[in-house]
């Protein structure tokens, strides 16, 4: 136990069990003793009684049982026995059933044999008598051996179920001793937040454990370097990107205004919408990539939440997307009631955003797109119905995957909208509910929040 979680273990574990089975194999030997011996015992004494129990000829012969015969057939109650054979098995008086040929010598014979559903006990042996050489035959069906099926209980079952539970006592505390620096290891670990990666101090280890510590810190390591690496990554591409590609699309709109003013550039217009296009579509990927990294929904957990009123972020979101949807002459409409739901304002506006971008920009042009909040049900919501062209069944769950487009989709798009929402909603321990819309067309989305 000097050093080591393993022999520690070793040591804990096996003297205790060594100990118990020794116990236990003492407690086994006691209870069963030598009961069928002394059964056996108490049958041979008496076959001379029975044999001293005949005092006369006749058929049946003259029998004065003796006391102790007399005892031992009383307290049978029915499960006592005996009889009495000439040389050659003829029953002379007694039990029919233990009728049969006597040993051959002097010697007794004993056997158990199963009669009238129980389990005899049957002494056979040869005696003399005033009937000459007679075969004398004992049976015991009550005790002990039965009596000893009936206490098995209490003399094999308790101590083991008392074993058992002191063997669970002493290896559940050699366990515990053993064990409580690992523990305390584990303790250690999920102490921490997400975002701590430091490194676990080994000298508080065991000597077993010190490679696992060691190989959890390179992990720690490499995790929180990657980690690092990556949001560094995607936040400065997004912000690096953001400036000039704002310089680009104003240029562009600049010449688009102008071409379609006087068509006098030596671009040809198409060009330059195609040009424009790509600079939007870039940008907004920017701006999708730039929101992806904020809602990182392993990053959230620590930040803190706070009451946002759904019916006001409905509202902003509403002015924020009309002239969006009178351009596509998309009747947008208001659905919401009063609601409060605990969460981060900016990811949810974020996240409704998204929902209602991705609904008026792929619906039917002079269709309709309904924003909606509440509570139902005791749960308050954030939802987006549209009557669009709606998502076919098997590709309901992959249209929240990143860069997931449905096929045969019209329009500019990057496939991160949808993406951004369901990391948002699993920032909040939530999850995008997908269903089709009113009357089976469209779509719509549905966001349960905690109250």
């Amino acid at each position: 136990m000097t050093s080591g979680l393993r022999r520690r273990l070793l040591v804990m574990l096996i003297a205790p069990l060594i100990l118990l089975a020794v116990l236990n194999a003492w407690f086994d030997y006691r209870s069963a003793g030598n009961v069928a011996t002394q059964q056996d015992q108490r049958l041979l004494a008496l076959v001379p009684l029975v044999a001293d129990s005949v005092i006369g000829e006749g058929e049946p012969p003259l029998v004065l049982l003796a006391p102790a015969v007399e005892e031992f057939l009383k307290e049978g109650g029915g499960f006592t026995a005996f009889a009495l054979v000439d040389a050659d098995g003829k029953l002379l008086f007694g039990q029919p059933w233990l009728g049969g040929l006597p040993p051959s010598g002097a010697e007794p014979e004993l056997h158990s044999e199963e009669h009238g559903g129980a389990t005899w006990r049957i002494v056979r042996q040869r005696q003399p008598t005033v009937l000459g050489d007679t075969g004398i035959v004992v049976a015991d069906g009550a005790d002990p051996r039965q009596q000893w099926l009936r206490s098995v209980v209490f003399k094999v079952l308790l101590p083991n179920l008392v074993l058992i539970a002191a063997a669970a006592f002493a290896v559940g505390w050699a366990v515990e001793r053993a064990l409580k620096p690992l523990l305390e290891l584990k303790d250690a670990v999920e102490r921490r937040s997400p975002r701590d990666l430091s490194a676990i101090d080994e000298s508080a280890s065991p000597a077993e454990v010190r490679p696992l510590v060691d190989s959890l810190n390179r992990l720690f390591g490499l995790v929180n370097a990657q980690a690092e690496g990556q949001q560094r990554f995607v936040a400065d591409a997004a912000h690096q990107l953001r400036t000039p590609l704002a310089g680009l699309q104003a240029q562009v709109e600049a010449w688009a205004q102008q071409a379609g003013a006087q068509d006098t550039l030596e671009l040809p217009a198409d060009q330059v919408y195609k040009l424009r296009s790509a600079t939007r579509r870039t940008s907004q990927l920017a701006n999708q990539l730039l929101a992806l990294s904020r809602a990182d929904a392993r990053g959230m957990h620590s930040q803190p939440v706070q009451a946002v009123d759904l019916k006001a972020l409905c509202e902003d979101i509403l002015q924020q997307h009309l002239d969006a949807a009178t351009a596509r002459h998309i009747d947008l409409g208001l659905d919401a009631e009063p609601a409060e739901a605990m969460g981060h304002a900016w990811l949810l506006r974020e996240l409704l955003s998204n929902l209602v971008d991705n609904a008026v920009k792929y619906g039917h042009e002079r269709g309709a797109v309904t924003i909606r909040c509440g509570v139902r049900t005791g749960v308050p919501f954030l939802e987006v119905e549209d009557d669009g062209p709606g998502v076919a069944t098997p590709e309901l769950p992959r249209i929240l995957e990143r860069f997931y487009r449905v096929q045969g989709t019209q329009g500019e798009g990057n496939g991160l909208g949808l993406a951004i929402a369901e990391e948002i909603a699993r920032a909040h321990h939530s999850h995008l509910q997908l269903q089709p819309g009113a009357g089976g067309r469209g779509l719509r989305v549905t966001l349960p929040l905690p109250a």
